[in-house]
């Protein structure tokens, strides 16, 4: 993951319709699941995104990881490795007792189908059971939100073959969203994320909904979750502050309880913790260990 596509999605936000609230409202009834005894997020089931910790990382790669395992991380999902081959990166795992479940790799454009197997490789030496496309939405010609719906259904039949190969490997393949993709497309209704999700095939491509960007794209994750039954295997646990940045998870706007009652009806097998702007100055690197921290702390005694 390119560290520059993420700060460029960073200034496309502050274009987005501020929101008025993110958790209290929105469909409820047929959409909830039974609310008898409270439930919780499986421990097991919580695992942090290591873009969070970038520069933390590369500060002292076995530190961070030792750290995250005291705080009780047992799995990951990476955004690269650190400067490391998939092999130095697994053993560096394995030393600290932690799993890299999922991990973010971009899949080439245009698609070369000998550069996706590399990364199927190297994502089965680190042990993924997922990997995760990390970012589509600004077009590359005018560095604008892409507007052309013929664009993303180009991207929609790449996100199928990437899948496709992955299956073959073994590996489930999942999309990640920002906000751009709910922009509209070709001056009508229908948003970059429709087509994406209308036109890949859920058994080839699984969505993994960043609860943060979806709300800054205007787009309720729980009526994407009823939108998508089944399909969203993974989320990003990242909270909104009231200047619409970023904030420690628990510590914001978002109402994730309200979302996390759709747990069983999405298909959420990851919970993941991320901030994007952990060790962008003013924070530090080892701010990013404390958001690592409260963020687990907080989905551990959550109850919905």
């Amino acid at each position: 993951m390119e560290l520059l596509s993420r700060r460029s999605v960073l200034g496309a936000a502050a274009g987005a319709a501020t929101l008025a609230t993110v958790g209290s409202a929105g469909p409820a009834g047929a959409h909830e699941e039974s609310r008898g005894t409270p439930h919780r997020v499986p421990r097991e089931q919580i695992s942090v995104q290591l873009y969070t910790l970038r520069d933390q990382l590369n500060i002292d790669l076995a530190g961070s990881l030792a750290e995250l395992k005291r705080i009780g991380f047992t799995r990951i999902e990476h955004a690269g490795f650190v400067g490391r081959t998939a092999a130095q990166f697994r053993a560096a795992l394995d030393a600290a007792g932690i799993k890299a479940t999922s991990g973010h790799v971009g899949i080439p454009q245009p698609f070369d189908a000998n550069v996706w197997e590399q990364a199927l490789h190297d994502a089965n030496v680190v042990g993924n059971k997922y990997i995760v496309h990390p970012f589509f939405g600004i077009d590359s010609a005018t560095g604008q939100p892409i507007r052309d719906g013929a664009k993303y259904r180009a991207m929609a039949r790449d996100l199928n073959r990437a899948g496709a190969m992955a299956r073959r490997a073994g590996i489930d393949f999942g999309y990640h969203n920002h906000n751009l993709e709910f922009t509209r497309q070709d001056g009508g209704s229908r948003t970059g994320y429709d087509i994406l999700t209308a036109e890949t095939d859920p058994g080839l491509v699984h969505l993994e909904v960043d609860l943060f960007w979806a709300w800054v794209g205007a787009a309720d994750p729980v009526d994407l979750i009823a939108k998508h039954r089944g399909r969203i295997r993974q989320v990003h646990v990242k909270d909104l502050n009231t200047a619409r940045s970023f904030e420690d998870a628990g510590s914001g706007l978002i109402d994730f309880g309200r979302i996390f009652q759709h747990t069983r009806e999405a298909g959420i097998a990851e919970f993941i913790i991320e901030r994007d702007d952990a060790g962008t100055p003013p924070r530090t690197p080892a701010d990013a260990l404390t958001t690592a921290r409260n963020g687990f702390q907080y989905l551990d005694n959550l109850r919905f």
